[in-house]
């Protein structure tokens, strides 16, 4: 489902840190924050760093719990590392801050009325899943909660989720030795239950593997994603647009669906994490190897490596040709001077 995105004027009310690693945001927009359904998110007006300065762009960041506090919305923000700039950005905020902000919006519906939920989230996955739970709980659901980590101190929301759920959630803590048996769990779910789980893709992968290998349908398999470091880390690339020739240098820092349109390459998008497929373009040549980062193509496509989201994923030590489509054919219709270009 699309929706229409509405901006407005937002002012952060507070910030505080539940880990270390984390930071949560209470942010209040003008005429005060819209009810919302479990696994919504706002979109946030942010900037990042450019090779000429610093530049306006969006990042989508999931809503903790199912319903607005206060009149404001709230959200958390990992500090990555190997961020393009959306997270630093955030972390430079603090209370009394002004920023501009979307209507909450749904890729991750949570639906009602299955007989048993599972509900799966790795590390800063457990944003959506907040509101998940609570949403079922107060529905008197059978659910349970997997909350997957490296250790307690470093997993957000674990106190309130503990308070307000009980033993509907298992933690499972890395540095403990405690793993979670996604095959044995997967098979206890009821044959007509749904999973829903949001966490690194190397997790998500093993989630799509067991469920695939239980024979179960890919319809009550449910994911969100929050972005992917992926195998190597970012380093500067080129890319050729074979159909334009052109050649674009992509920094460390930007992705390659950026520096293209920066470029003047135009390509279609959307999501900007790797879900929906329109950003995907055509690869003819590959001088190193293709990061992938994004959970729309299959592992067999992943694996030939004749495509690539260019909203996510990257290229690792050289160089990448790709095909867009376009195609500059001039079609006259109703006499000379009404050409238009023809994308194949």
């Amino acid at each position: 489902m699309r929706y229409e995105t509405q901006w407005s004027a937002a002012i952060v009310r507070s910030v505080k840190n539940p880990t270390p690693e984390v930071r949560q945001f209470e942010i209040v927009p003008e005429g005060g924050a819209q009810p919302y359904h479990p696994g919504s998110h706002i979109q946030v007006s942010v900037m990042i760093a450019g090779a000429g300065g610093e530049l306006a762009d969006v990042r989508c960041y999931s809503l903790v719990g199912d319903r607005p506090v206060d009149g404001a919305y709230r959200v958390a923000v990992r500090c990555q590392s190997e961020s393009r700039g959306g997270s630093r950005y955030m972390w430079r905020l603090e209370a009394g801050a002004r920023i501009c902000v979307s209507n909450p919006q749904n890729l991750f519906a949570l639906s009602f009325g299955r007989p048993q939920y599972l509900l799966l989230a790795g590390g800063i996955g457990i944003t959506p899943m907040v509101g998940m739970a609570f949403a079922l709980q107060r529905a008197g659901a059978d659910f349970r909660l997997l909350y997957l980590g490296r250790n307690r101190a470093g997993m957000p929301f674990v106190d309130e989720l503990e308070r307000q759920l009980g033993d509907k959630l298992c933690l499972f803590q890395g540095e403990e030795g405690k793993r979670a048996d996604l095959a044995r769990e997967i098979a206890a779910l009821h044959p007509q239950g749904e999973l829903y789980m949001c966490g690194p893709l190397r997790l998500m992968d093993a989630v799509r593997r067991e469920w695939k290998q239980a024979g179960r349908s890919q319809a009550d398999l449910r994911f969100e994603t929050f972005g992917s470091s992926g195998r190597f880390a970012p380093e500067p690339f080129k890319v050729k647009v074979s159909d334009q020739d052109i050649e674009v240098l992509v920094a460390d820092d930007k992705s390659m669906l950026q520096a293209l349109r920066e470029a003047g390459v135009d390509i279609m998008f959307d999501c900007l994490r790797g879900e929906c497929g329109l950003c995907v373009v055509e690869v003819t040549h590959t001088e190193g190897e293709l990061d992938h980062r994004d959970v729309f193509l299959s592992e067999a496509e992943k694996y030939s490596g004749r495509k690539l989201c260019t909203c996510v994923s990257r290229a690792v030590q050289g160089c990448v040709t790709i095909d867009t489509g376009y195609r500059n054919v001039e079609i006259h219709a109703g006499g000379p001077g009404n050409a238009l270009p023809v994308f194949s």
